[in-house]
């Protein structure tokens, strides 16, 4: 049974179910569901898009690691070995280790328990420079972005979640502060995650509250400075 289902649909159990999705520790079925649900239902697409920006700090603290040199061939045997593994067959290293993935599952449960209890307790005074977050989505457009900005490096981070841009078409970022009209932050280069500098006489419009908002333009962007094709997707920057 998952954190979800022990907690009860009254206390926000799509909220949940997203973090335990974004987490990684939902049943191989229960995740099945919930990437269709993702697919299907804007609303819990949101929830998990939430989560998948909040955890994202946390993988700053971990430097990359190489994964030792036998893993893959010992995940190639389990996929494509064509059968179970004979229980003759000795079974050793990391990934088989039961008490490794215990271990994992609870330690992203106590991040989760963590994340949960913070609302409860008094933040510090933030500095400023903190980084702002969007998540981007329209009505009627399959086209979704997770987008980050560091007001330390002058960079838009842009993750690609869903949606393709058309042949001979390229997605154009904007940015929309108060009543003003867009600017552009320009092209969104072709990418999982990509990242897009902010020119100087921009920085001051990238604001908590601000729209980043995303058109499909002709190749190489806008003509006219101005967008000319349909937005596919837009949300609100928010601090984190």
């Amino acid at each position: 049974m998952s954190l979800a289902d022990d907690i009860g649909p009254d206390s926000g159990g799509d909220d949940l179910v997203a973090a335990e999705y974004v987490l990684g520790v939902l049943p191989a079925d229960e995740r099945r569901q919930a990437s269709r649900r993702i697919e299907a239902e804007q609303a819990f697409a949101r929830h998990v898009d939430r989560w998948e920006v909040h955890f994202a700090p946390l993988a700053a603290g971990y430097a990359e690691v190489e994964a030792p040199s036998g893993v893959k061939a010992a995940i190639d045997r389990r996929l494509f070995a064509g059968g179970a593994t004979p229980a003759s067959a000795p079974r050793s290293g990391l990934l088989s280790s039961l008490g490794f993935w215990r271990g994992l599952a609870l330690a992203s449960l106590a991040a989760l328990a963590l994340y949960i209890a913070l609302p409860f307790i008094k933040p510090p005074i933030q500095a400023p420079g903190d980084r702002l977050v969007a998540s981007l989505a329209a009505d009627g457009s399959d086209v979704r972005y997770l987008v980050l900005y560091d007001p330390r490096t002058h960079e838009v981070g842009l993750s690609h979640v869903t949606g393709d841009r058309a042949a001979g078409r390229d997605f154009e970022l904007w940015v929309i502060e108060g009543q003003g009209p867009p600017t552009s932050l320009g092209v969104i280069p072709v990418g999982a995650s990509v990242q897009l500098p902010v020119a100087d006489t921009l920085r001051a419009k990238l604001n908590s509250g601000a729209v980043f908002a995303i058109s499909l333009e002709p190749s190489g962007g806008s003509p006219t400075g101005q967008p000319t094709g349909p937005v596919v997707a837009a949300g609100d920057l928010k601090a984190i």
